[in-house]
């Protein structure tokens, strides 16, 4: 992987922790720095020491949304371009949610001060949300005239509720801490100071599992609202077939036999 500036991504005893690095502009997502968050996503991805993954923003913000200088450049490109630009844009945003969302492991957000339109959804397409207690969140598309496109309209209904959702999405109002909380948007509060190490203990304590059986268990789970149990019962037992065959299941087995053999 080339080196990293506007992402820093570290691992200590099999948790990653990645850190957007931009905060001189609250961690507003350039192209730059997509195209190393993408980077940084796939080395997780592709790393079995790795076991978990926390999601984080240094300096004063989590993320800020879009960076401001894309849209600037949109303006500013021939009105025969505009479409293509858009949809080429709109491509990598969604290849970035993806790989997010699918990641084959735990992922928690670990929310400090702003999470704003793409922050916010960026924060939504990981499996949990640890917010600080001074954290925010922002669905403030409408306000430039968009609307949600980094997986909101997808994973915010789904964590509280469509008319909820529609009532951040077509306000664009911000939600404090204790009212993400509430409403099922933040997981857990916890004080500022003590924001990533929660999170990272989290993660140290979901990434214990076999990797095998939360990867496909999170592949499942991921797709349930749109299948029918008749499929996701089809889905886990193939799945099940493989968790058979993997070397925690059998590690798991063979320790369990022995300690009952020893009881007797």
């Amino acid at each position: 992987m080339t080196a990293l500036t506007l992402i820093d991504l570290r691992v200590d005893a099999g948790i990653a922790t990645i850190y957007f690095n931009r905060p001189e502009k609250r961690n507003a997502m350039s192209d730059a720095m997509r195209s190393e968050f993408i980077a940084a996503l796939e080395t997780v991805a592709a790393d079995k020491a790795i076991k978990a993954l926390v999601i984080t923003g240094n300096g004063k913000g989590f993320c800020a949304g879009g960076d401001i200088s894309g849209m600037e450049q949109r303006m500013q490109a021939p009105a025969g371009d505009i479409a293509y630009n858009g949809w080429h844009r709109q491509q990598r945003v969604h290849h970035t949610q993806g790989l997010l969302f699918t990641m084959p492991k735990p992922v928690i957000a670990a929310v400090n001060g702003a999470a704003s339109g793409l922050g916010a959804d960026t924060a939504l397409a990981c499996d949990f949300i640890v917010a600080a207690d001074d954290a925010s969140f922002t669905w403030s598309y409408i306000n430039r005239g968009i609307i949600p496109d980094g997986g909101g309209m997808y994973f915010l209904p789904r964590r509280i509720g469509l008319s909820k959702a529609k009532d951040l999405i077509f306000s664009g109002r911000k939600v404090a801490a204790p009212e993400a909380l509430q409403l099922g948007i933040a997981d857990r509060l916890v004080p500022a100071d003590q924001l990533v190490a929660s999170a990272q203990a989290w993660a140290a304590e979901l990434g214990k599992g076999s990797g095998t059986a939360l990867a496909l268990g999170k592949t499942i789970l991921n797709q349930s609202f749109e299948l029918s149990a008749t499929q996701v019962f089809a889905m886990g037992s193939q799945a099940q077939g493989i968790c058979y065959t993997s070397t925690e299941h059998r590690a798991s087995v063979m320790a369990f036999l022995a300690k009952a053999a020893e009881k007797k």
